[in-house]
């Protein structure tokens, strides 16, 4: 099953986002991810959250990636919200 992990970035946490960053992709690595990427400000100059399209087999599983994400664990996140995602386009060859 798929899994739309949506993380919101706490205030003004641009360097704790940059210091963090190669920790938490290398921590991707580990998983099915479809794909992920960074939401930016409105200005594109800033990254302020992160989406991640994620193969997982319960929702509980998607929660302990989320949990044990390094963004997480240093306090990058102000929220998270994890839903099963169904994907329609493109369909699955």
């Amino acid at each position: 099953m798929l899994y739309m992990v949506l993380c919101k970035d706490s205030p003004k946490s641009s360097q704790l986002r940059a210091s963090t960053r190669p920790e938490h992709l290398n921590y991707l690595d580990s998983f099915k991810i479809r794909f992920a990427g960074p939401f930016m400000s409105d200005t594109t100059e800033e990254m302020i959250g992160s989406l991640i399209i994620l193969e997982a087999n319960s929702l509980a599983e998607a929660k302990q990636f989320a949990t044990n994400d390094p963004y997480n664990l240093a306090g990058l996140f102000e929220s998270v919200e994890i839903k099963p995602f169904k994907q329609v386009i493109p369909g699955e060859s």
